[in-house]
């Protein structure tokens, strides 16, 4: 029993050994794949076991009482009223976001393709600076200029148009929300479609230019074509950082006023904390919050791939 049992140890130390030699890079990355399931995969896991308690902030285990759906029933029933306005002004917030974003980032980055002069180094490096900044520090300064009686903002709209705007209040937080992240993430969007036009190949643009192409045409059959891989990419990363907003919005509104602000980054927030510390119903809220992200990014990576 005992030759056996070394036999079959062997046997799977030689299956081992030859996966190895087949894979050698499995033996480089196993590292950074056992921290991701460290840091990932097992905090999800007790996510989902949480949701489908009673638990609270503050409790021993042993009071936590296992209650199925009821967290989730209770979101999709409507007995959480502020649920559905969190998913709509974060959805809202992640398409407008990601398409002025976008857009902007797009046409900048062509505008420094197009020529070349003495200060590019230096306009790339203002560019740098927002996204070195803390969110919560970019949002304090930006508190800073929307305040309504002594901000920089209304300064220079009462100087020039003699306009006076309530930026944090219920009606334009929103607005102010997304004024601060088109700010501080624009300059992303940039640099990495900056880089992507910086490397590609000439020879396009050389028989375009032969064919008597329009700029116009140039952008769209042969520009974008190129740069769709990169365009992507920053679509992915800027439509999931708009869905997971906490930081920006905290140091502004805090979600408020009301719940102008609350999106399900704050809402999650709100359930945990402000609310007798409701971990149960806020560790439901952020797995419907991860359901959200990962359909969106599979559907992004999907198109990219049909694309490719």
């Amino acid at each position: 029993m005992g030759t056996v049992t070394k036999a079959e140890k062997a046997q799977k130390g030689g299956a081992i050994r030859r996966y190895l030699e087949r894979n050698p890079q499995t033996k480089f990355i196993a590292p950074a794949m056992i921290a991701m399931y460290a840091l990932s995969v097992i905090p999800t896991i007790f996510l989902v076991i949480i949701s489908l308690t009673n638990y609270r902030l503050g409790w021993d285990f042993s009071r936590m009482k296992f209650v199925g759906l009821d967290n989730y029933i209770r979101l999709f029933s409507g007995a959480d009223a502020d649920f559905w306005h969190s998913v709509w002004i974060s959805l809202l917030f992640m398409v407008v976001a990601t398409a002025i974003e976008m857009a902007l980032g797009f046409m900048l980055a062509m505008l420094l393709n197009s020529s070349e002069f003495k200060l590019k180094p230096l306009v790339i490096g203002i560019l740098i600076i927002p996204l070195a900044m803390t969110p919560s520090i970019a949002a304090q300064m930006w508190k800073l200029m929307f305040n309504s009686e002594y901000g920089i903002l209304n300064y220079y709209l009462q100087l020039f148009f003699n306009v006076k705007v309530t930026w944090l209040s219920a009606d334009m937080a929103f607005w102010s929300v997304l004024i601060v992240d088109i700010w501080q993430y624009t300059p992303f969007v940039t640099l990495i479609l900056y880089a992507g036009l910086r490397s590609m190949p000439t020879d396009p643009y050389e028989s375009a230019a032969i064919d008597g192409a329009s700029r116009f045409q140039t952008l769209i059959h042969i520009t974008i074509p190129m740069m769709r891989k990169l365009i992507f990419l920053a679509l992915l990363f800027r439509a999931i950082d708009s869905l997971r907003l906490f930081d920006t919005v905290f140091t502004l509104t805090q979600g408020g006023p009301g719940n102008a602000t609350e999106f399900l980054s704050m809402h999650i927030y709100r359930l945990a904390n402000a609310q007798n510390g409701l971990l149960g119903r806020a560790a439901a809220v952020a797995m419907v919050l991860l359901v959200i992200v990962t359909v969106i990014s599979r559907f992004l990576i999907k198109q990219q791939r049909k694309e490719d």
